[in-house]
């Protein structure tokens, strides 16, 4: 019965975003309740598992959020974005410009939201592509799988942080297994298949409407050295790499230990980098603190949604729990010999292709599938964080907000957006799953 409600409330769940368009954040709380009371909880022990499940998930993702979108906000204004394309551009040449923008996305999409790397960058597609002739595909395409990719799978972004959450996975360690699984699988749907499908699909100017984001930019004094831009922007993960390295190699007793450890967690962290950031992006490129705090103040709107998104996911993976669905669900999966890794990347492949969401989904996904890691022995937590992540990037279509931005942005009609950014999520998903797999036989 238990099993029949848990189907029932993410069928809800995908009829009333996709159908009745109701606002995820909304549905999510209904489906709680729904999910609650259907398994036969008391109704104040619903409301206070929603409570506690938000309460606690919106606890730890809050302050990284907001703390990530802000650093994000300082590079943007700054003129680091652009530093760290310019040079590499240089660096690669033309005839290797694509491989360039794959890697700028990897880079500056660590801070910010996909839209907003998508909104920062695209102006920088547009010149290379007006400027040099090259097919805005080939130069383009790579740009969004970069952030995409660096989305879906790499901390400290929102949903990745919320399942490393939820699994209680080492960040430390999420962070490295991602890389070693998200660059291989960006060459792969970016540069190689943006140069592959480039020839086939004759996408090639700037789309009319866009051409006022075609700007000469900044002068070089203007923006902040490439060196301090890239140390800024990776602060953060390196600290968390050093608290994992921390958690393998020294005394936990010792004093050192402990300094690692908490400068090393996922708040800290990100703290430490924006104060950083204050100097490198603010007050070294003439910003004043009046500037500097108007900046933070104008970042935080855009991640109210995905906030509230993900602690509504909190609330409903807690009411999962509470309610034993969730270990319904570990028994019966361990029962049918399922793989964890792939029980995890097909449900958030199931849940993206019906409802569009990323987020949804890895929230979703990580509250199903958690009870059952918690209790399979060998099963390394941080790769099924990637399953999870990786399973909720495939066939992005109509549904999802990401598909309209690529479609206008690129000027290309439904079915070109189709065969570019639809295949190149999904050669994101797969590949990256299969580089999980195989990341796997080695990682207990």
């Amino acid at each position: 019965m238990l099993i029949g409600v848990a189907i029932a409330a993410v069928l809800l769940l995908l009829l009333m975003i996709t159908y009745f368009k109701i606002n995820p954040f909304v549905t999510l709380m209904i489906v709680s309740v729904f999910l609650g009371v259907a398994a036969g909880m008391p109704f104040d022990k619903v409301l206070a598992s929603i409570q506690a499940g938000l309460g606690n998930t919106l606890g730890f993702i809050a302050i990284v959020l907001g703390l990530g979108t802000m650093l994000g906000k300082m590079l943007e204004e700054s003129g680091g974005a652009e530093r760290i394309a310019k040079t590499l551009i240089n660096l690669f040449g033309l005839k290797k410009v694509h491989w360039a923008m794959m890697i700028v996305a990897f880079i500056v999409g660590i801070p910010v939201f996909f839209q907003v790397g998508v909104v920062l960058l695209i102006p920088l597609v547009f010149t290379i592509a007006k400027e040099t002739g090259i097919s805005l595909l080939k130069v383009g395409l790579p740009l969004v799988a970069g952030l995409s990719i660096v989305h879906g799978l790499v901390p400290p972004h929102p949903a990745a942080m919320a399942a490393v959450d939820i699994f209680k996975a080492d960040v430390g360690k999420t962070i490295l297994y991602s890389l070693i699984v998200g660059l291989p699988a960006a060459a792969l749907a970016g540069p190689l298949f943006a140069s592959f499908i480039s020839k086939r699909m004759r996408v090639v100017g700037v789309p009319e409407g866009f051409s006022d984001q075609i700007k000469a930019g900044r002068e070089d004094h203007e923006m902040p050295g490439f060196g301090i831009t890239v140390f800024t922007i990776l602060l953060p993960v390196i600290l968390m790499l050093f608290a994992t390295i921390a958690d393998l190699t020294m005394d936990r007793t010792s004093q050192m230990f402990a300094i690692l450890k908490f400068i090393g967690s996922p708040f800290m962290a990100l703290l430490i980098a924006l104060l950083f950031a204050f100097y490198s992006f603010g007050f070294s490129r003439n910003f004043n603190l009046t500037q500097i705090g108007k900046f933070c103040d104008q970042s935080l709107p855009a991640m109210a949604s995905i906030l509230m998104v993900i602690g509504g996911g909190g609330a409903f993976n807690k009411v999962l729990l509470d309610s034993g669905i969730g270990n319904e669900i570990a028994k019966m999966a361990s029962t049918m010999g399922l793989s964890p890794i792939m029980l995890a990347w097909t449900i958030a492949a199931m849940i993206r292709v019906a409802t569009g969401s990323s987020t949804v989904s890895m929230m979703t996904a990580a509250g199903i599938v958690a009870p059952l890691v918690a209790n399979s022995a060998g099963v390394s937590k941080e790769i099924i964080v990637l399953a999870v992540g990786s399973g909720a990037l495939v066939l992005s279509h109509v549904n999802d907000a990401g598909f309209w931005i690529v479609k206008e942005y690129f000027g290309m009609s439904v079915t070109e957006t189709l065969k570019t950014w639809t295949v190149l999520e999904t050669i994101l998903s797969v590949s990256s799953l299969i580089f999980i797999l195989l990341l796997s036989k080695v990682v207990a």
